[in-house]
Order: C-alpha cells, then structure tokens, then sequence
C-alpha cells in the first residue's frame, strides 16, 4: 500500500512539469503571454511566482527564492515522514500526501531552473476577473491538503 505514495508523487510531479513544458514552452506562452482557451473560464496567461500563493512574500532575492525552497523541501520531509509513519495503510492518505509532496517538488523544481515558480492557469467566472494565475502543481498541493484533512479522521478510527 506504501507505493500509493510514491506513484501519486510521480504523478503529480510528472503532470504539472509536463504542463508546464507543453503550454509554457511548445506552445510558446512566454512569448504570447495569453492564450483564450475557452474564455473567460479558462485562459493560459504567462506569470512568474517568486513569492508564494497570491504574491505573498513576492521580491527578486535569493534569499527569498532559497527560503521558500528550503521551507517547501522541509514540508515534503515532514508529510513524507508523517504519512508513512502514521498512514501507512491507508491508500487515501498516501495519495493525497503523494499529491502534495509531488506538487510541492513541482514548484522546488521551477525555482531551481528559473529561480521563480512558473505560472499559466487563470480562470475567471460569472463576471469576476480573477487576476492570479497558478499551476498544476499548486492543484495538486490544494487537493492534497484538503484530502489530508478529510481522510485523516477515517484513517485514525480504521486504527482505533
């Protein structure tokens, strides 16, 4: 059951690098800057995070850039360990950790290459124009949290 976690690592980290290349690069986003995909729900729009989510810590220093990986690095030991140490048979909570930590090595992976997390998804809605974008990886962190969060009760009463 312990492979859950590995497999879900690898597929998250595969799918938002493999999103990344074919819309950023082969797709040329860094040039067009934008891309209507089916506006305004969805539309690639180029962005560079060096800060974290809405912008939040956002500066030029690597300083910054290093933190964030270390932090980020520090949290996928940590839910890796935790995960493994208190989850191991719970095929749920290994996914969903899988999800995070995979999603989390997506971004660490982007600010080693490029010193900024590479951003493209925007998705706007009912006459609210979302301004911020975002990537797979940040999907896969989101869905992975929530997921902890939610399966972590059934996985603690399967022990008790």
């Amino acid at each position: 059951m312990r492979t859950a976690l590995l497999w879900s690592v690898l597929a998250a980290f595969l799918a938002d690098q493999a999103s990344k290349y074919v819309v950023i690069h082969a797709m040329s986003l860094w040039q067009r800057l934008s891309i209507d995909v089916l506006p305004p729900f969805l539309t690639f729009r180029y962005g560079e995070n060096r800060g974290i989510n809405f912008g939040l810590l956002d500066g030029d220093s690597d300083l910054t850039r290093w933190l964030l990986i270390g932090f980020s690095l520090i949290v996928v030991l940590a839910v890796w360990i935790w995960v493994n140490r208190q989850h191991g048979n719970s095929v749920w909570m290994q996914i969903c950790g899988g999800f995070l930590i995979g999603g989390a090595l997506g971004n660490v992976i982007d600010r080693l290459l490029y010193g900024y997390v590479l951003d493209f998804l925007n998705m706007s809605c009912c006459s609210i124009n979302n301004p911020f974008v975002f990537n797979l990886a940040d999907v896969f962190i989101f869905i992975g949290a929530i997921g902890l969060v939610v399966f972590e009760p059934a996985s603690r009463a399967r022990k008790a």
